[in-house]
C-alpha cells in the first residue's frame, strides 16, 4: 500500500510540474500570449508609447526629427507635463542620442535619427520629476505600411502577424 501511495505522488507531482508547460503551449498554438505588443497609432498617425501614463505619441517628421506628444483619455493632444525623455537611436556601435526640450506643448528633438529604415531605439521617459526612468524599446521602420495609412512602426494593420509566424516550429 505504501509502495502505490508513493508511485501516485510521484505521478501527480509530475502532472503538476507538467501543466503549466502545457497550458502555455496551447497560449502558444492560439496566439494568445504571444509576446506581440499591440500597436496604438495616435492622433497625428504616430505610434503611442502605452508604457507611461498618460501615453506618450512618438512621431517622426519628415526632417527626421522626432515629437512626442502627450494624450490625455481620448487619445487626443495634451500638453506635456513635466515629462521628460531622452532617446537612443541606430546602430549598438554608433548610436544616436537624441535630448527633447519643449515646444508648442510638446516635445521634440534636439537632433535627427540616424541614417536608414530600420534600426532599434530606446525611448527614455521620465514621467515627472523624481519618478523612475520607463524605458520603450521598439523598432523603428520608417517604410509604409503596404495595407494601412501609417508607417511600419505605427501600423496597426495585422498584416505583420501571417508573415512573422510561418517560420516558427508550433
Amino acid at each position: 500500500m505504501k509502495l502505490t501511495t508513493r508511485i501516485l505522488t510521484i505521478f501527480s507531482v509530475a502532472a503538476y510540474a507538467v501543466m503549466p508547460v502545457l497550458a502555455d503551449e496551447d497560449k502558444h498554438d492560439d496566439h494568445d500570449d504571444h509576446g506581440h505588443e499591440k500597436v496604438v497609432a495616435g492622433p497625428n498617425g504616430g505610434r503611442v508609447l502605452t508604457d507611461v501614463e498618460p501615453h506618450l505619441e512618438f512621431l517622426v517628421n519628415e526632417d527626421r526629427t522626432v515629437t512626442i506628444t502627450a494624450l490625455d483619455d481620448h487619445n487626443k493632444a495634451a500638453k506635456i507635463a513635466g515629462q521628460t525623455v531622452k532617446m537612443i537611436a541606430g546602430k549598438r556601435s554608433s548610436p544616436t542620442n537624441l535630448t527633447f526640450s519643449v515646444k508648442d506643448g510638446k516635445l521634440v528633438s534636439s537632433g535627427k535619427l540616424p541614417a536608414g529604415n530600420d534600426f532599434p531605439v530606446v525611448v527614455q521617459i521620465k514621467p515627472k520629476k523624481g519618478a523612475k526612468t520607463v524605458n520603450a524599446k521598439f523598432n523603428l521602420n520608417l517604410k509604409d505600411c503596404p495595407t494601412c495609412k501609417y508607417k511600419e512602426y505605427a501600423c496597426t494593420c495585422a498584416h505583420g502577424d501571417d508573415d512573422d509566424h510561418k517560420d516558427h516550429d508550433h
